[in-house]
């Protein structure tokens, strides 16, 4: 079995014309709110051995407060997750290394939660720094395909 944790990145700035989408730093809630989730996430029994995330800022910075509650030495970046569909998430998840049992997923709407419905058939618009862990049906992370996952809790501030 392989578990997958589903994070959409934690509150951010909002648009503006001086500030490109993909820069858009956290506020000062939403590194707050990041803080307070990984630790939930942390008194979990499976917590993620890795994670892998969008390089968006606010993506990126979420993955690295998590990394550090988690204990983790690096986060790895994958340019696809930004603005990804589930189609991209899925060839993301697939060639995932199989010797974690247990990763995280960082990312945005409406792909993460668009990739829940399809492992899953729950719809649940995933709010700001919410996660959703994941239990698949599979023994390999090339193997997880629509209707493997099974969920096992959903947190968000």
């Amino acid at each position: 079995m392989k578990n997958l944790f589903l994070i959409r990145h934690a509150e951010a700035e909002p648009f503006s014309e001086e500030l490109d989408d993909f820069d858009r730093p956290l506020t000062q809630s939403g590194k707050q709110d990041a803080a307070q989730i990984a630790a939930l996430l942390l008194s979990n029994r499976n917590v993620p051995q890795f994670i892998v995330t969008s390089p968006a800022l606010r993506a990126l910075t979420t993955a690295h407060i998590f990394r550090v509650a988690l204990g983790l030495k690096e986060v790895q970046t994958k340019a696809e997750i930004y603005e990804a569909n589930t189609d991209t998430l899925f060839k993301i998840i697939n060639q995932l290394d199989d010797q974690y049992d247990v990763i995280a997923l960082v990312g945005h709407n409406p792909g993460v939660s668009n990739l829940l419905y399809c492992l899953t058939g729950k719809i649940i618009t995933i709010p700001t720094c919410g996660w959703v862990a994941l239990e698949l049906e599979a023994d390999s992370w090339a193997e997880v395909s629509g209707d493997s996952g099974k969920m096992l809790q959903y947190q968000y501030p």
